[in-house]
């Protein structure tokens, strides 16, 4: 596919005709460079070091990336007050976009917005509900003003975060990707399994909806072989396998660069289809 025709195609549109590579893991990478300090994670290094950016964007593209994804990864409200950098929230959230965008316009690549887990969603906490919504409201706002194609919510072990940020999402008329960490076992902090969180987010309206497949302390921890009955209750099972050749999936990376396999078809709405990733 050229770089022309890319352009004139949405997320979707592509997925009908294929796989579609997301490239990202860019605080790691940066962290690795010495740009971005470990632990904190937060990306002021789109304003102290803005090159170095454009140049990552344009590694992961050259590397294979459909997608040019703004480095907004834990540039929310909550992470910049951590740090006490929250006065410059929209400056690093607007630059990081703009950076992106530029890449994504000159490579022909697809451009996403990107939120994430905030660390202060508490499901017995009606004010911690509020406080996530606006700071998903926030950077979902200045993605939408820099023109995404469309906008990732990663990395939410509680499924109950990932449905407000995809509400969020969907309210601001922009396909939603949403994907879901599971960091110990094949369930949400909830107690949700894979296929029964997957099917409540795209039935609350999320284009594209997966799960990350983190490394965990234990032998085993490749991505679960279907089970051949195809129960979607069987252990490891991530989901009864269906043959609907219209669910779509995405390839989203986790940290770094990642192979993606697809494990079956849950039984989800046509709408979207989980996919495991295997981190190298």
């Amino acid at each position: 596919m050229t770089a022309s025709t890319s352009k004139r195609l949405s997320l979707l549109q592509r997925l009908d005709q294929g796989p579609v590579i997301c490239a990202e893991g860019y605080v790691f990478e940066l962290e690795r460079r010495g740009y971005l300090q470990a632990g904190a994670f937060v990306p002021e290094v789109v304003l102290e070091h803005p090159q170095v950016v454009t140049q990552l964007h344009r590694d992961f593209v050259h590397a294979g990336s459909d997608v040019v994804e703004a480095l907004t990864y834990y540039a929310h409200r909550e992470k910049l007050r951590v740090i006490g950098r929250e006065g410059d929230l929209e400056r690093i959230n607007r630059r990081a976009l703009e950076i992106a965008k530029a890449v994504a316009h000159e490579s022909g690549a697809l451009f996403a917005g990107d939120i994430c887990n905030t660390n202060v969603f508490d499901p017995i906490d009606a004010a911690s509900h509020k406080a996530v919504r606006t700071m998903f409201e926030e950077q979902v706002g200045w993605a939408v003003d820099a023109g995404v194609d469309y906008i990732v919510g990663e990395t939410f072990s509680w499924a109950q975060e990932a449905l407000i940020a995809a509400d969020v999402i969907k309210k601001a008329n922009r396909t939603a990707v949403i994907t879901l960490a599971m960091h110990q076992e094949d369930v949400t902090r909830e107690g949700w399994g894979v296929a029964d969180a997957c099917k409540r987010i795209a039935d609350a309206g999320a284009d594209v909806v997966g799960p990350e497949l983190h490394p965990r302390p234990r032998d085993d921890a490749a991505a679960p072989e279907a089970d051949p009955r195809g129960r979607e209750d069987a252990p490891g099972s991530p989901a009864r396998p269906v043959s609907d050749a219209r669910r779509r999936a995405v390839v989203p990376v986790a940290a770094r660069f990642a192979l993606a396999r697809r494990l079956g078809q849950p039984a989800i709405p046509d709408s979207a289809r989980p996919v495991y990733l295997q981190p190298l």
